[in-house]
């Protein structure tokens, strides 16, 4: 066996220990922890937050080279998973020529390691591959919702500009209005202004609030689980394909296969104990256990 081979498969060993991953995401919320602090003015007196900077920096790369050292002999397979790619991304952009002393990028790039919070968490990592699934057809319900605001946003400008210009005195005008009134916060006094002008300006807030409120809201809802559930699906793929003892079957498929098995054996051994009419109460001894056998 070769020195690669032995450091690989210490190194995978030490990724997939419970230790390693509890390790990690303490340090990310240690370095969490640590930019809260510097929002602080207390923050320039103390000296030594430079070095923890630096000291969470060599924890994080070093993890990064585990985790690459585990795939052995094809790091490359590093990179073919996103949340690797991503974590790459955070830990390296520090490391860019011209990102030093305090600036907003570098500060964006230290906040981004708490989202490294994500990969460590299922349920956590099903949600953003929701969402990000999601974005397809969030792109048609956007496309929809800004037809709604258009035509709502036109119908209130003509409607209102001269008794409300504050509220719909334009199109941007208009357009702000109905968004705030998606939180329904605004309903009242919107509607008994439409009132004090005319009875029909009720049909006007009424038909947006089903069609908006209503509707295009229950619609993107629709969408959202829709792709949660294709999310869990997919994590759930993923985990069946997991073949670690490489006997050619996944092992959630093997664990499966061996409680099917002994399921099977139980009822053949209650089945024989019915047969050979065998009394399982511990208390008698053993020879008076069988009867007529």
């Amino acid at each position: 066996m070769s020195d690669l081979t032995r450091v690989a498969r210490r190194c995978s060993r030490i990724v997939d220990s419970r230790a390693f991953e509890v390790t990690i995401v303490v340090m990310i919320g240690l370095n969490a922890v640590l930019l809260c602090v510097e929002t602080y003015p207390v923050a320039e007196r103390i000296a030594y937050l430079h070095w923890l900077e630096w000291f969470f920096r060599v924890v994080f790369v070093t993890e990064i080279a585990i985790r690459i050292l585990a795939y052995g002999r094809r790091p490359q397979d590093f990179f073919k998973h996103g949340w690797n790619v991503f974590d790459f991304v955070v830990i390296a952009a520090v490391f860019i020529p011209g990102l030093h002393g305090d600036t907003a990028a570098l500060r964006i790039i230290r906040m981004a390691r708490v989202v490294r919070l994500v990969r460590f968490s299922p349920g956590l990592r099903t949600i953003v591959t929701a969402l990000l699934r999601s974005l397809p057809g969030v792109g048609g319900f956007l496309a929809l919702a800004l037809v709604t605001f258009y035509v709502y946003g036109m119908t209130g400008w003509l409607i209102f500009k001269d008794a409300y210009p504050e509220e719909y005195g334009t199109i941007g005008r208009a357009v702000v209005t109905l968004f705030v009134l998606l939180s329904l916060e605004t309903l009242p006094d919107l509607i008994q202004q439409g009132l004090d002008m005319s009875p029909w300006t009720l049909v006007y807030y009424v038909s947006y609030v089903l069609l908006t409120v209503n509707l295009l809201l229950n619609i993107l809802i629709a969408v959202i689980v829709n792709s949660m559930e294709e999310a869990r699906r997919l994590e759930m793929t993923e985990s069946l394909a997991v073949d670690e003892d490489h006997d050619g079957v996944p092992d959630n498929i093997d664990r499966i296969q061996i409680s099917q098995r002994l399921d099977d054996l139980r009822s053949m051994i209650t089945e024989l104990e019915r047969d050979l009419r065998i009394d399982r109460d511990p208390r008698r001894p053993r020879a008076q256990s069988f009867k007529d056998v």
